[in-house]
C-alpha cells in the first residue's frame, strides 16, 4: 500500500479526503498506517478532531484485521456493493449509497467529508442512531425519521445462524458475516496491534459488531432471543470483539 493509494484511495474510502494532501506531504504509505496511533495523529499530521481521528483509527484495524490486504477488501466490498450485508468493509460511498436506498436520500450527501464509514458503524461503541442522525444533519424533533433510522440500522445486524458453516447467506441476503470476522478478532486480540487508544481507566474494552442507539428498545420478541448488550444499544445479536490498549 504506497502512499499515494493510502493519500487517494483509503482517505476517500473512509469519508476523509480533506487529508489527502497532509498524508501524501508526509509519505504515509501501509506501514506507516499500521503504526499510527491517536497521538500521531494529532501530533504529526495535525488532525486534532476527535471522530476523525477514531474513524482513522478504526479504518486501520479493518486494513490490520484483513492484514493488509487490498485486494481482499476490494472483493468483500464488491460482494456487498448491491446487498445490505457486510457493513464492516463498507466505504463511506458505500453508506451513503445505503443512507439514499432507505429513502433518506435528502441528507445523505451530509456525510460527506464526515469519516463515517462501515468500520466506524460496526466497531464504534459510541456510534448510535443519534449519532447517525446527527451527521445526516436529521432535526431532533424528527422523532419518525430517527426511529426510521434506527430500525433501518438494526436491520443490518441479522446474525447467521449457528449451523452455518460457511460466511455466505443462504436462502437471504443476510447484512453480516458474524462466522467470517471470528478469526480477525482473535488476530487482533493475539497481536495486540489495535491502534485504537482507550480511556485511561480502561485496560481493555468490549466493542460491539454492531450499533448502538438510544431511540427505541427492541420488540419483545427480539428481546427474548437477544444476547443481554448494554442498555439503550439496539444490536443485541452481534458478538463482541475485545480491543487491547496497546
Amino acid at each position: 500500500m504506497d502512499h499515494h493509494w493510502v493519500a487517494t484511495s483509503w482517505l476517500s474510502d473512509v469519508g476523509l479526503p480533506q487529508y489527502s494532501q497532509t498524508f501524501q506531504s508526509h509519505l504515509v504509505d501501509g506501514r506507516v498506517l499500521n503504526s499510527l496511533n491517536r497521538r500521531d495523529l494529532e501530533r504529526f499530521l495535525n488532525i486534532s478532531d476527535q471522530f476523525h481521528q477514531t474513524s482513522l483509527l478504526l479504518g486501520i484495524q479493518l486494513l490490520q484485521m484483513l492484514s493488509f490486504d487490498k485486494e481482499a477488501l476490494q472483493a468483500r466490498r464488491t460482494k456487498c456493493e448491491h446487498q445490505n450485508r457486510d457493513p464492516i468493509v463498507w466505504t463511506c460511498h458505500r453508506v451513503m449509497k445505503w443512507i439514499r436506498d432507505i429513502d433518506l436520500k435528502e441528507f445523505a450527501d451530509n456525510l460527506q467529508g464526515k469519516g463515517i464509514h462501515g468500520a466506524v458503524m460496526a466497531l464504534d461503541q459510541s456510534f448510535d442512531t443519534d449519532a447517525m442522525a446527527k451527521a445526516l444533519g436529521i432535526p431532533s424533533n424528527k422523532h419518525m425519521l430517527h426511529r426510521h433510522l434506527y430500525e433501518e440500522m438494526k436491520s443490518l445486524a441479522v446474525p447467521l445462524s449457528n449451523t452455518e458453516q460457511d460466511t455466505e447467506v443462504i436462502g437471504c441476503s443476510s447484512p453480516v458475516a458474524v462466522n467470517r470476522f471470528a478469526d480477525e478478532r482473535m488476530s487482533i486480540r493475539r497481536s495486540g496491534k489495535s491502534p485504537l487508544r482507550l480511556r485511561a481507566n480502561s485496560h481493555s474494552v468490549e466493542r460491539s459488531l454492531g450499533f448502538h442507539g438510544s431511540c427505541s428498545s427492541l420488540p419483545r420478541e427480539a428481546r427474548v432471543q437477544a444476547v443481554p448488550r448494554a442498555k439503550g444499544s439496539p444490536m443485541h445479536t452481534y458478538k463482541s470483539v475485545e480491543i487491547t490498549n496497546v
